[in-house]
């Protein structure tokens, strides 16, 4: 169980804080949804989640464990907004082995596998897939990782209306195995699969679903 208790970001260049008294909780094989506008604070929280930022004061506990950045930075696995700019291997196989070289073939195939990538070429460049299928290898890339919370920032942005329901499908069938925390302006075709949902505005969260 993720818990985040009273959180509060406040970066000295910034005359209010970013993110004012956060507090949720989300189960394990859960998928929760926080929605808000430009702006609201959603990515901020994610980066915090990551271990990417520090919040100013508050607790994070994944289960009984007060986690501190560095945990966080092992327990999350974050996916970017647009996440093909962020490619960087020359290959499928490069991209999903960069930084973890000791990856064996058949963990990289069942990470394929898990986002509807199984008969993918190991050899194409990640550049060459279309965006659906970019941003199913940015989740396969964050899933071979293992880890404990998978995140996702506006995962739908840019893709038609197909891509984006193929993606909703495919992020349903994930939670049956992983805990997800999707965060967008645009919950259209999240909503229906969400668990828990929350509204975020200048930096204050509600709870809008739960089950």
């Amino acid at each position: 169980m993720l818990y985040l208790k009273d959180l509060y970001y406040h970066p000295a260049a910034t005359p209010e804080p970013i993110l004012k008294g956060v507090s949720l909780e989300l189960a394990p094989q859960e998928l929760g949804l926080i929605v808000g506008p430009s702006g609201s604070g959603k990515t901020t929280l994610l980066e915090i989640l990551a271990g990417l930022a520090q919040q100013t004061r508050g607790e994070i506990h994944w289960k009984d464990q007060e986690l501190t950045d560095l945990h966080l930075q092992q327990l999350a696995g974050l996916v970017f907004q647009f996440p093909e700019r962020h490619f960087c291997a020359s290959t499928v196989l490069e991209e999903l082995r960069f930084g973890h070289p000791e990856l064996r073939l058949e963990q990289v195939e069942q990470a394929l596998e898990e986002v509807g990538l199984a008969h993918l070429n190991h050899k194409i460049s990640p550049h060459a897939l279309s965006g659906g299928q970019q941003r199913r290898l940015s989740l396969a890339v964050q899933l071979i990782r293992q880890p404990n919370l998978l995140m996702l920032d506006e995962p739908t942005a840019g893709l038609d209306w197909s891509m984006r329901s193929q993606l909703a499908k495919l992020l349903a069938k994930l939670k049956e195995h992983w805990t997800l925390l999707i965060v967008t302006h645009d919950p259209d075709e999240l909503e229906a699969i969400a668990d828990r949902c929350w509204r975020i505005d200048h930096g204050q969260i509600a709870i809008t679903k739960q089950p």
